[in-house]
């Protein structure tokens, strides 16, 4: 029988990728942070970092070798501006990445705003046991993704990563 992962501690980094964003206004960042409260999953860090390529790399890095976190959350920088840099600086760092993620995100994400949709570049995948989710900086975005797709499956993910 395959293993389902239900009872699968989630602990979690959200990281804000934000040129103009706080803690205060970060609405993505807080969302992420009360649907995985309201989960019943740790969150262990939250940062706000610009779009540098750098410094996103540096976190996601740095997450992915701490011992207590085992899925990451990554808002912001998706888009086609000059200063989105997020899945561009992400994507090289997946071990493996998880197509079906950003298809069904653009799917359910056009069933709302139509073919835009199309614009976005949220993905998912991993790197040393770790589940990586890349997501838009829009709040709506951020629930969408998080109550259809992440929230449902994240037990299983990080179950399944760390099989023998």
């Amino acid at each position: 029988m395959h293993p389902t992962h239900h009872q699968q501690p989630i602990h979690a980094a959200i990281l804000t990728v934000s040129d103009t964003r706080t803690k205060a206004d970060d609405l993505a960042g807080q969302r992420i942070h009360s649907l995985l409260q309201e989960a019943a999953f740790e969150v262990v860090d939250y940062q706000i970092t610009t779009d540098e390529p750098l410094e996103i790399s540096e976190l996601i890095y740095q997450w992915c070798n701490h011992a207590n976190i085992n899925a990451i959350i990554v808002t912001g920088g998706t888009g086609f501006t000059p200063r989105d840099q997020t899945y561009d600086t992400i994507l090289p760092l997946f071990e493996k990445e998880m197509m079906g993620f950003g298809e069904i995100f653009r799917t359910l994400s056009y069933e709302e705003i139509g073919p835009k949709a199309m614009f976005s570049r949220a993905t998912a995948g991993c790197r040393h046991q770790t589940a990586i989710y890349v997501l838009p900086g829009s709040t709506n975005a951020v629930t969408l993704a998080m109550t259809k797709l992440i929230l449902p499956t994240v037990q299983h993910f990080v179950g399944e990563l760390n099989r023998l």
